[in-house]
């Protein structure tokens, strides 16, 4: 029986499986944040002389991209990109996800709409029916802390900030659970369009390209119909 880790391993290894023949003197990946990109990003490091270099989606994921000797690249420096490779807290089989639980949403959303795929790894533990189990985060400007709360909790959900929590960007973490989410697009358009609101951790509207979940029988695979 395999462990969560060594799942988590199996994911990250078909992923640098998958990208590693897009790769190329001028080639950048994108790369979340997490523990399944982290291992990722170990892995990575056997490619450093293979491809131009990579943009981060977090401090934590820059310093440690930095760490392997991999050129980090600021996104304003950066046309496009063939792949972005991060993780998820939930993923269903319409590849939507919920993803922030690390507080590195609003960059990772950016970089991944820059590359042309998203391949989302994660273990099988993270395929859901429906989204909403996993509490959903939003970033929010400090000042409209208790304005988008009253907001999410009009739209049925329970907000609770993430207390001892700043996101690179300088902003606070609401996680909202009890979200019953139907239509998951409609929802994220949603809570964006708040006042306050810099963006919620649902990738619906632009999720996933590919997934790669680990199981004990080894990796499935979906792809977006």
């Amino acid at each position: 029986m395999l462990t969560q880790q060594e799942l988590k391993q199996q994911a990250a290894d078909a992923a640098l499986a998958l990208i590693e023949p897009l790769l190329g003197p001028g080639v950048i990946v994108g790369v979340g944040t997490g523990s399944t990109a982290d291992l990722f990003i170990d892995g990575l490091a056997r490619y450093k002389g293979r491809l131009r270099g990579t943009v981060a989606s977090s401090e934590r994921s820059a310093a440690r991209l930095a760490g392997h000797g991999l050129a980090v690249l600021d996104l304003n420096d950066v046309a496009g990109m063939p792949v972005y490779v991060d993780g998820a807290d939930e993923i269903d089989a319409r590849l939507h996800m919920i993803k922030g639980g690390g507080g590195a949403l609003t960059r990772e959303k950016i970089v991944a709409s820059v590359a042309e795929r998203f391949i989302c790894i994660a273990d099988e533990s993270k395929l859901v029916d429906r989204m909403g189990r996993f509490p959903l985060p939003v970033e929010v400007i400090p000042m409209a802390r208790q304005a988008v709360s009253r907001a999410l909790a009009a739209m049925g959900g329970q907000p609770r900030l993430r207390e001892g929590f700043t996101t690179d960007n300088g902003n606070v973490i609401l996680d909202v659970a009890g979200m019953h989410i139907e239509d998951a697009p409609a929802l994220e358009a949603a809570i964006n369009n708040l006042p306050g609101v810099v963006t919620c951790g649902l990738f619906a509207l632009a999720g996933a390209h590919v997934a790669l979940l680990a199981t004990q029988d080894g990796i499935r695979r979906l792809d977006r119909a």
